[in-house]
């Protein structure tokens, strides 16, 4: 199904973001993470950030970048940027790096929470206490020259003149301790270097491509399994920005009942639209018109699909208490004696996304099926997560395109009952 692209943020009513902001998909894997870079938005538009300043190391990747792993607007952790490796055939960009975990960021001092969240909410209070105990060092070495001052005047007073200069130094060095309280000025200056403590590594890039020559093509495997065999969920770098907020949409067990119901209703729909068109794009032998009768008995009842493995995810994207619900399944259609050649062992794969209105009605937003035979022509479609790719504070959707050719990301921007495309990748295998 052909989604329309969104060409300006405007079209939402928000506040446009120029960037730079990247967003990457994190791969947990026996708790070691690696990064695959989607998109990067740079002065309002989106591109591939496995390609963008790619010379020689994609700026997604620069050494030090700090990553955000969020799982439906709820941070996870930090990702760092320690390596970068290159897939040698389809030449696909992916980070190595250190994962901080969530749960073992706040209960860090202040002055290691500094230097690793990105977004410095409490820096101001790290940095001062550090500064202070760095500015007590160069006061130290004013106390001794103070020190030894006492004793220099003894031997000092009646042999020569010369000796009066340090009589002369010692009162700036009295001057200098009513204004020692002013120290603490400088330390206000450096202040930002402290909060840059994670961007800061960035000139270290050049110390990241050495390590992108070694490409090693084992580590590129990953990347085409399945969502359901590794923790896998989008990360967002960026420097400014809002602070993540859970998209999830709570719904009672009877509530997300009724969803499904609804939801797999409009499912059958579409599976049998697509088991339609691909009987009426099959060239069958034909066959006596005595035969003809029974088709009308047979076609008289609608087939209902089996549905196997269905999942149903609930976002509200813009706090606007209206779900977006995204279904996904597997499906099979009742074989009939007219079918049984065209649909032998045929398996659809249905990705269905509606949206409920404030008067509690089902509008169709966007519906992707496919089947087995048919993955070189329509991808299959893989929900990642809801994320804020532009910064505005309000969700996106994240999809994963399965096909024959490879795989390919999808950002896709709700806006009533249509999906705007914001971002297409390639796909690469």
């Amino acid at each position: 199904m052909m989604v329309p692209v969104a060409s300006a943020q405007a079209a939402r009513g928000a506040k446009a973001n120029k960037g730079p902001r990247a967003l990457g998909l994190i791969e947990m894997t026996n708790g070691k993470a690696r990064l695959i870079p989607i998109v990067i938005l740079i002065d309002g538009q989106y591109f591939d950030a496995s390609a963008y300043k790619a010379s020689p190391v994609p700026m997604a990747l620069w050494g030090g970048t700090v990553y955000e792993g969020v799982r439906t607007g709820v941070s996870q952790g930090l990702f760092t940027v320690k390596s970068v490796l290159e897939k040698p055939d389809t030449h696909q960009w992916m980070g190595e790096g250190t994962w901080l975990p969530a749960s073992e960021i706040h209960p860090k001092s202040s002055s290691k929470s500094a230097s690793a969240i990105p977004r410095g909410m409490n820096d101001d209070e790290g940095p001062p206490v550090l500064r202070h105990a760095g500015a007590n060092k160069p006061k130290a070495p004013d106390a001794a020259s103070a020190t030894p001052t006492p004793p220099s005047p003894p031997p000092a007073p009646q042999p020569a003149p010369p000796s009066i200069p340090p009589p002369a130094t010692q009162p700036p060095v009295d001057e200098t301790k009513p204004t020692a309280p002013s120290v603490p000025a400088p330390p206000d200056k450096d202040a930002p270097t402290l909060k840059r403590g994670i961007p800061a590594p960035r000139p270290a890039e050049p110390l990241t491509v050495t390590p992108v020559e070694a490409k090693h093509g084992s580590s590129a495997k990953p990347t085409t399994t399945s969502l359901q065999a590794q923790q896998v969920f989008p990360a967002i770098s960026a420097e400014d920005g809002p602070e993540p907020h859970p998209y999830s949409y709570s719904m009672k067990p009877e509530e997300e009942q009724q969803y499904r119901k609804k939801l797999l209703v409009m499912a059958a729909d579409e599976v049998r639209a697509r088991a339609k068109l691909l009987a009426a794009q099959t060239i069958q032998a034909p066959e006596p018109a005595k035969n003809s009768a029974p088709r009308k008995s047979a076609a008289s009842k609608p087939a209902q699909p089996g549905f196997e493995d269905v999942q149903l995810h609930a976002f509200d994207l813009n706090s606007s208490n209206e779900p977006v619900l995204i279904l996904s399944a597997k499906a099979r259609l009742p074989q009939s004696s007219t079918e049984k050649e065209a649909a032998a062992g045929l398996q659809y794969i249905v990705t269905l996304v509606a949206r409920q209105d404030v008067n509690a009605d089902f509008h169709k937003v966007f519906s992707n099926v496919t089947d087995t035979s048919h993955l070189d022509v329509i991808p299959q479609m893989e929900l990642i997560d809801a994320v804020d790719v532009d910064g505005d504070g309000r969700g996106e959707l994240l999809f994963r395109q399965a096909s024959d050719a490879g795989t390919a990301f999808v950002v896709y921007r709700v806006i009533g009952n249509q999906l705007y495309a914001l971002f297409q990748g390639t796909p690469t295998e």
